[in-house]
């Protein structure tokens, strides 16, 4: 057995094993310290057979470098905050919707693959813990036009990315974005195309880009086709409220025989409105939904939804923002565009046999 082998055998049954430390691995390998900090930081001047020997015996102990120790050396912490700074300021309430779920989720793997680890913030610096975490840099996920938090974060010098394009003139290192135009427009353009000739649209109230140029590319194509604008916004974080919102849109004079819903619930409760008021999708209306979740290829009927690639924007976030952390990046600020991808089911899908749609009317039941 090694030295190392023959130092915990030893310890009284029980007792909590240590984490092997630098000591133990220089012992375990038969070099010195400096030799055993030179190969698992590619310093110094070592043979490669040397280096190999050191990482497989660090390996083998489960040996981790300290993280106060590479404070010091590097500067770094190692931890990379994550925070919505649109939906509330409870830190988990976005993890409720599906997109900001597998998006901080492939955020995490990316970071951890580069020696990182996460860190879910609330959205408010009111909450002491801003102060208390030392971070490395921040991923904002929908900014706000003029958002407080991402000035106040590179006020202190700390490298700000962004999963959404920011409003205004926000001084971020990169962000990463779909074509929310482009994708609004390729929505409208389908559910015409399916027979729709009054398209309606479930908003948000927020300031947040994703909001707003989704809610002004609808504007400009009911412009563009001579359509008169038939929508209704609501506060996004509120499940409550989009229920609501869904209701009064169906109840209009003018009632939409479509709609596109911009966020993850609009699905479920424009269904739930339309069996409410005896509508039948999608002979009667047609629906689009904007959402990550595999449930609504199981709805009654299917719900055809607008993925915007979460897992893709947050391994991309996550790269550029580690990147700025170690000054590796192109030195100018990085935009990117991810695709989006409509996965047409049934309630987008007209049947060929089209009954007439009768005048709105009140709520079953009521």
């Amino acid at each position: 057995m090694t030295a190392a082998g023959n130092h915990q055998a030893s310890r009284p049954a029980g007792r909590r094993l240590e984490r092997a430390g630098i000591r133990d691995v220089a012992a375990a390998a038969g070099v010195s310290i400096t030799t055993v900090s030179d190969a698992l930081n590619g310093k110094g001047r070592l043979p490669d057979a040397t280096r190999r020997h050191v990482r497989e015996v660090a390996d083998r102990l489960g040996y981790r470098p300290s993280a106060a120790a590479r404070t010091l050396r590097t500067g770094r912490s190692g931890l990379i905050g994550l925070t919505v700074t649109t939906y509330g300021e409870e830190p988990f309430t976005f993890t409720e919707f599906a997109y900001f779920a597998e998006m901080a989720r492939a955020a995490t793997s990316a970071a951890l693959a580069r020696g990182y680890a996460l860190v879910i913030l609330p959205a408010s610096s009111r909450h002491d813990v801003w102060g208390n975490v030392a971070l490395d840099g921040t991923v904002v996920i929908d900014p706000s036009d003029q958002d407080p938090v991402v000035a106040e974060l590179v006020r202190q010098g700390v490298p700000v990315v962004s999963d959404g394009r920011p409003g205004g003139s926000l001084p971020v290192h990169a962000w990463v974005d779909n074509d929310h135009e482009e994708a609004v427009l390729g929505i409208l353009d389908h559910l015409a195309a399916a027979g729709a000739r009054r398209i309606g649209l479930l908003t948000g109230t927020s300031t947040d880009t994703y909001t707003r140029l989704s809610t002004t590319a609808y504007l400009e194509w009911c412009e563009r086709v001579g359509q008169e604008p038939v929508y209704e916004a609501y506060p996004a974080h509120d499940p409550c409220a989009g229920a609501v919102a869904a209701d009064r849109l169906l109840a209009r004079p003018d009632r939409p025989d479509a709609v596109y819903g911009l966020f993850d619930p609009n699905g479920t409760d424009l269904l739930a409105a339309a069996r409410r008021y005896g509508l039948r999708v999608p002979d009667d209306l047609l629906l689009v939904c904007c959402s990550e979740s595999g449930g609504y290829a199981g709805t009654d009927p299917p719900i055809t939804t607008l993925s915007l690639q979460p897992r893709r924007i947050g391994t991309a976030v996550v790269q550029l923002l580690i990147d700025a952390i170690e000054g590796v990046g192109p030195g100018h600020p990085v935009q990117q565009v991810m695709p989006t991808e409509l996965i047409v089911r049934a309630s987008s899908q007209r049947r060929a046999h089209r009954t007439t749609v009768s005048p709105p009317r009140g709520p079953s039941g009521g």
